[in-house]
């Protein structure tokens, strides 16, 4: 089965590039997945050859750095975890080894296996051994002063050949680059993971107007190799998938705060329109600091475009983060099973009353 993405209307979205992109479907008998990009016009079709990427640096060891290293670990791809403290590192490595003793223990990969692939990874808190990386994936907080001296030190750091990728789910990827050097732009690509990362299929590539054909090649490549599916899309703030999530996100919340239980929009949302979870619920998987920090960048760029809640802040304002912290818009037990949290009910009373 074939498909192709079509040319935009430049007229009308001037803020997105459209890529033609000719995907594969191979069917076994528990799974369909996109596993190779035949074709993206202009850059599978142009000549070159993709290049080997056999060692990559993490920049970030979190749920999201963990998870990418741990899907390059089990493509055979040598990892390079870089933290800024050995106890952030010392966490970020022993959340790769809880990722593949997880998959020991459902009978996907041997105990020899995991082993093997654990000693692929190395950890650093400084830039010394990136000369020898063919790849970096910066996967720290949504901050774009923060990631911009970020790659001011991977330029600095890093052969010219190393492709310099960032994991931001919304941040416009040339502001992420704006301080670097022209032909160092060049190398700047967005490589947009889902979380948890060594498991959901999909990546999202982002390519600016400075990407090279080159470094698309080689992305490319490394999706098939860690078997994702690869979706090659223009740059604007949010992307692809984040455009359709944040309008998402923000109905449930104007719908809250109008007085519907967001208990029962997620009963809803995940009953009746085949999701895994409703919103509110996804906030808690995620973060609700996450979804505050990313919000901030469709606030800033579509300031006529959004609904702004007042729920979020108070979540975090009370440390009320999710998943993570034990609470969010649920309570989550020991093995991390959901329950309603009646404690969540002056919070979302609080921002009712704040949309007036």
């Amino acid at each position: 089965m074939r498909g192709s993405a079509g040319q935009a209307d430049s007229g009308k979205r001037a803020s997105v590039t459209a890529v033609p992109v000719l995907l594969v479907y191979v069917t076994n008998p528990s799974l369909t997945a996109v596993i190779r990009v035949l074709q993206v016009a202009g850059v599978t079709d142009a000549g070159s050859k993709p290049r080997k990427v056999a060692r990559v640096a993490v920049l970030g060891g979190g749920l999201m750095g963990s998870g990418i290293a741990t899907a390059l670990l089990l493509a055979g791809v040598e990892v390079l975890l870089k933290e800024v403290n050995q106890q952030f590192l010392d966490s970020g490595l022993a959340r790769i080894r809880s990722n593949l003793a997880s998959r020991v223990k459902k009978g996907r990969m041997s105990q020899a296996a995991a082993d093997a692939a654990m000693a692929k990874v190395t950890g650093t808190l400084d830039y010394s051994a990136f000369g020898s990386v063919d790849m970096v994936i910066e996967a720290v907080i949504e901050d774009i002063g923060l990631k911009q001296r970020i790659f001011a030190d991977l330029e600095a750091s890093c052969a010219p050949h190393a492709i310099l990728a960032t994991n931001t789910s919304t941040i416009d990827i040339e502001l992420v680059g704006a301080k670097l050097k022209p032909a160092t732009r060049e190398r700047v690509v967005g490589a947009h993971f889902f979380s948890p990362a060594h498991v959901m299929p999909l990546l999202e590539i982002v390519r600016t107007r400075h990407t090279s054909k080159q470094v698309l090649l080689d992305t490319l490549e490394l999706s098939g190799a860690i078997k994702k599916t690869p979706v090659v899309v223009g740059n604007c703030t949010g992307f692809a998938v984040n455009r359709v999530f944040f309008p998402y996100t923000m109905a449930a919340c104007l719908l809250m705060d109008c007085g519907v239980n967001p208990y029962q929009i997620d009963a809803a949302i995940a009953g009746g329109f085949g999701m895994p979870m409703g919103p509110f619920r996804l906030s808690d998987l995620v973060g609700s600091d996450i979804g505050l920090h990313v919000g901030k960048n469709f606030v800033d760029s579509f300031p006529q475009r959004v609904y702004v809640s007042s729920i979020f802040p108070l979540l975090v304002e009370a440390k009320r983060l999710g998943e993570k912290s034990g609470s969010g818009f649920y309570k989550y037990d020991a093995k991390r099973r959901t329950s309603p949290d009646p404690a969540v009910e002056p919070f979302v009373k609080r921002s009712i009353e704040s949309a007036g």
